[in-house]
């Protein structure tokens, strides 16, 4: 395949057909990936659950969903993506159909394990898509295909209405039917990548397994890895608790909440088209730099706590009372969501230009840490409201996450500014 670009031997329409398809199958799988952050509200209560078992329980499919993601990106970047995307569908439905007839916390969370294959599916939709466009759209591409977050907000919006006329039961069952559909129609639409069809007209004989993973030695994947364990963890994570926290902090009913966090999803979904198209333009140093900044002094609000306390005023006492309005604090999380859209699409506006032979394995890596979020900070977030009995202290460890991804970017970015031109950065 030397010399082989992603475009040759495709049609003009089979790239946008891919991905178009792509991303409808990725935002059916994200919809099923997040099934916990409303059904997982009310098994709250039916169960007995503390705040950590409850994290521990909406973070698990987070965490299969990470955990698999270099796996099927090898898988990916060896049998191709059309197959590999068809079988991880069906697996993640046949796992959520069971589901609904988990009983106890540890079948639930078994359960949660099959439910999080969904989430592996981002692995191989950023393979398969990327062999369809050249460098200079792959931005734009996958900025696109990562749209597909917007499933988390399908699930926020429509879950509730679901789970309250019908039962939770009711909610697994119908988002499994929709995924298992979903898989037979992306079948019958799709064509295998042109990376694919060039190796069976070359007898082509891949690199060694071990070969796949070399490039995960590079420091620089571990940097990528770590903007994305905020830019897309962070987001899962916030993604997955909203719902529980507007209704512990603000009262909010479920329904009410699930409304609340869809805002929160659709942003941070959206928009990452267009940073994939801002990093095309500008470079994703620059958006990461953006994104990195506006996060801190976003985080930083909304880390600080409801808060009642005396000063001393020119006429004696004086109590003040200082806590976020529900607008407020909706507002700021919009803000944060839109930049870490942005953030998502530079992390991968940089993998298949560095790596454009390892694009399973190192997307799936970066994707895996970033997933691993999902799943570490909600865990985090239960424990910090055990310990500290504050509400905002998931936003104290979200705004350090923060500051150290973007001390990281710029002192390796200075680093690199004092290498000769085109080094990575």
């Amino acid at each position: 395949m030397k010399g082989m670009t992603p475009m040759q031997s495709t049609s003009s329409a089979q790239p946008t057909r891919a991905l178009t398809m792509s991303t409808v199958a990725f935002t059916v799988c994200f919809a099923v990936w997040t099934i916990f952050s409303i059904i997982g509200v009310g098994l709250k209560t039916e169960l007995g659950l503390s705040e950590t078992q409850f994290g521990l329980l909406i973070g698990t499919p987070v965490l299969t969903g990470s955990l698999v993601r270099v796996l099927l990106g090898v898988l990916t970047d060896r049998m191709g993506g059309r197959i590999v995307y068809v079988i991880t569908m069906l697996a993640a439905a046949l796992a959520t159909f069971l589901l609904s007839f988990a009983q106890t916390y540890e079948q639930f969370l078994l359960a949660a394990l099959g439910v999080g294959l969904a989430g592996g599916s981002f692995a191989v939709g950023v393979a398969y898509v990327s062999r369809f466009y050249p460098a200079s759209k792959q931005g734009t591409a996958l900025g696109i295909f990562g749209v597909g977050n917007v499933g988390a907000a399908v699930t926020k919006f429509l879950a509730p209405f679901v789970m309250l006329s019908w039962g939770w039961q009711s909610v697994a069952l119908i988002w499994a039917a929709a995924l298992a559909i979903m898989a037979v129609v992306f079948w019958f639409t799709t064509e295998d990548d042109p990376v694919i069809v060039q190796r069976r007209k070359e007898s082509y004989q891949p690199k060694s397994l071990l070969g796949e993973f070399a490039p995960l030695r590079n420091v620089q994947v571990w940097r990528f890895a770590l903007y994305y364990f905020f830019a897309f963890g962070a987001f899962v994570a916030l993604t997955l608790w909203l719902p529980r926290y507007l209704i512990g902090v603000y009262g909010f009913d479920i329904a009410t909440a699930g409304m609340v966090a869809a805002f929160y999803s659709v942003p941070a979904s959206i928009f990452r088209a267009y940073g994939g198209t801002l990093s095309d333009r500008v470079g994703a140093r620059t958006v990461l730099y953006w994104t990195f900044g506006v996060s801190l002094l976003v985080t930083a609000i909304l880390a600080l706590p409801a808060s009642d306390f005396v000063v001393a005023g020119i006429n004696g006492p004086v109590s003040l009372h200082f806590a976020l309005s529900p607008w407020a604090f909706v507002g700021l999380v919009f803000v944060l969501g839109f930049f870490m859209s942005l953030g998502k699409a530079a992390v991968y506006k940089h993998i298949p230009v560095y790596y454009p032979q390892n694009v399973g394995a190192v997307g799936g890596l970066v994707g895996m840490i970033g997933g691993l979020g999902g799943f570490i900070l909600p865990l985090l977030f239960g424990y910090l409201n055990d310990v500290t009995g504050i509400w905002s202290s998931c936003f104290v460890a979200i705004f350090v996450l923060v500051a150290a991804a973007f001390l990281w970017m710029h002192l390796a970015v200075r680093r690199i500014d004092r290498q000769p031109v085109g080094q990575p950065a």
